[in-house]
């Protein structure tokens, strides 16, 4: 699945570039790729949209209810707590990543969120690091944002994955 995420963002700079998942999944089996890879990928995208989706309204209206505590944004003071499930799943190297991203001020609260809800989508635990800055990258390109140039060389470091 991982190997069709990265031919997606090479390929598609922007989320809001790339076409419709069943389009994409005709494009993707005429390159060559697995089927069951292609449909583990379109999942994983349908999700990575939807999750994408929720964050953009919940910061929306954040920011209309400004003097409603329970929809206030989370303060640079806040602390995440990661559940059993989610410690067990994404493993001590990756939350350790997350927690360096979130300190470099390069992963904002709203989308550590997203990373660790596709994370979770993920089969297998612990999640591997280098799949783990794959899912980074695909939340940075869902948003239409590209990490700085440093972070970018640090997500992309396994140059036989990803080319940019």
């Amino acid at each position: 699945m991982f190997e069709v995420l990265v031919y997606v963002y090479e390929n598609y700079w922007r989320g809001d570039a790339c076409p419709e998942l069943t389009h994409l999944g005709r494009k993707l089996s005429a390159v060559g790729f697995d089927p069951d890879e292609i449909e583990q990928a379109l999942q994983w995208l349908a999700g990575l949209s939807l999750a994408s989706t929720r964050t953009e309204l919940i910061e929306i209206n954040q920011h209309q209810v400004q003097n409603d505590t329970s929809a206030r944004a989370q303060s640079r003071n806040s602390l995440r707590v990661y559940s059993v499930a989610e410690q067990d799943h994404l493993g001590a190297d990756s939350l350790g990543f997350i927690s360096f991203l979130e300190s470099a001020q390069v992963l904002p609260p709203h989308m550590r969120e997203i990373v660790v809800d596709r994370a979770m989508a993920v089969p297998g635990r612990p999640v591997n690091i280098d799949d783990l800055k794959i899912i980074v990258l695909m939340v940075y390109w869902s948003v239409g944002l590209e990490p700085d140039a440093l972070i970018l060389d640090e997500l992309c470091d396994d140059a036989d994955r990803v080319a940019h």
